[in-house]
């Protein structure tokens, strides 16, 4: 996790004084255009320019950030020189904004880190996030999601020096998410704990983090959703993302992220919508051999499972993130999001190959990853 954390109301305000005490020349702002459009990077813009600190904006950040995307960004670093990068939006920045400054300093392409784990010979160069969403936690995280439009796949770099060096979650920049992203960004973090919390890497300090984060999601997701304007909720959800990344930084994820990778690599889908699709049918493939684990997570999400084994234990954990799926309007089905059967078994064995597959703690054929695609069909 990045050294330097600043979290809750109005954070940001902390650091420009900080980048000044660490003599920063020019950033290289990360972002989208829409957040420039609606003048929330003014936020971020406006603390820089009060502490003299120069900037330049690369605003091309695709919602499934793109290998070409790295390589604008990257280009635009050097013409105007700059010697950090500050990411500005959610984990599509963040994760635009780490191939840029991985390839900065290390050299050569992306997808040379892809085929393994850690594998930069470098620490990218400086790198500060600001968080606007409560999901994917890549603000804080050793994790980038890359889509390489070429092939139609979308694969994670894995690499301790993606790590940032200070990590900004305001509250107060979450407020005027729509509900969409709200429910989905809130979905990807439950996904991300409850795989970290299953995860053959696992350890009791990221399974402490993993439960209280779907605690805090689970108890508060609905209502930031309902109501954009609850400082609690959002601020709870804030926390949430935050542990889950924790937990899944240092335990890493299982199947559902490698298939959800996929549909973000053939059909350009919402990641954490596909996560929350996902998430129920590869649990109910992995209680099989986690059932305990799951009933963890229903007792962590306020289910009463006084009286029930295990596995009914676990099927009533699982139930109850259905629920809260269904609650949000994420319980939505493939094939109307324009998934084909046709392309199941190619995103089925790409899925198998994505980093995310070595720790979920049931081994699959891909015959059995195209059944669960099947299942969310």
């Amino acid at each position: 996790m990045p050294p330097m954390s600043m979290m809750g109301p109005d954070a940001i305000k902390q650091l420009g004084s900080e980048l000044k005490a660490r003599n920063f020349n020019k950033a290289l702002i990360v972002t989208d255009k829409a957040l420039v459009d609606i003048k929330l990077v003014d936020r971020l813009t406006d603390e820089l320019s009060a502490h003299d600190i120069a900037f330049s904006i690369f605003d091309g950040v695709k919602p499934n950030p793109t290998e070409k995307n790295i390589e604008q960004g990257l280009k635009l670093l050097k013409i105007q020189d700059c010697d950090f990068v500050i990411s500005f939006g959610g984990g599509s920045s963040h994760d635009c904004a780490k191939g840029i400054a991985l390839v900065a300093t290390n050299g050569g392409h992306i997808r040379d880190f892809s085929k393994g784990v850690h594998l930069s010979a470098k620490p990218q160069l400086p790198l500060v996030t600001v968080n606007t969403t409560a999901g994917t936690a890549a603000e804080m995280t050793i994790f980038a999601i890359v889509t390489n439009e070429e092939d139609e796949t979308k694969y994670p770099i894995v690499d301790k020096n993606l790590t940032p060096i200070i990590a900004v979650n305001d509250s107060e920049l979450m407020v005027a998410m729509p509900k969409f992203l709200t429910a989905t960004t809130g979905m990807d973090a439950l996904t991300h704990a409850v795989e970290a919390y299953v995860s053959t890497a696992a350890t009791p300090i990221t399974d402490a983090t993993a439960i209280k984060a779907i605690e805090l999601i689970s108890m508060n997701l609905l209502r930031a959703v309902d109501n954009g304007e609850d400082r609690e909720a959002r601020d709870a959800m804030q926390y949430g993302e935050y542990l889950a990344g924790m937990a899944f930084s240092n335990a890493s994820l299982g199947y559902v992220h490698s298939m959800a990778h996929q549909l973000g690599g053939v059909y350009d889908l919402v990641h954490g919508l596909c996560n929350a699709i996902l998430l129920p049918y590869v649990s109910r493939f992995n209680a099989a051999v986690s059932s305990e684990r799951f009933a963890d997570i229903g007792k962590a999400m306020g289910v009463d499972t006084t009286g029930m084994d295990a596995a009914d234990a676990a099927e009533a954990g699982i139930v109850a993130i259905e629920t809260l799926s269904a609650a949000v309007a994420t319980d939505q089905k493939l094939a109307d999001l324009g998934v084909k059967q046709e392309r199941l078994e190619f995103m089925a064995i790409n899925a198998l190959n994505d980093a995310c597959s070595l720790t979920n703690p049931r081994k699959a054929s891909t015959q059995e990853i195209i059944n669960i695609f099947n299942q969310a069909m």
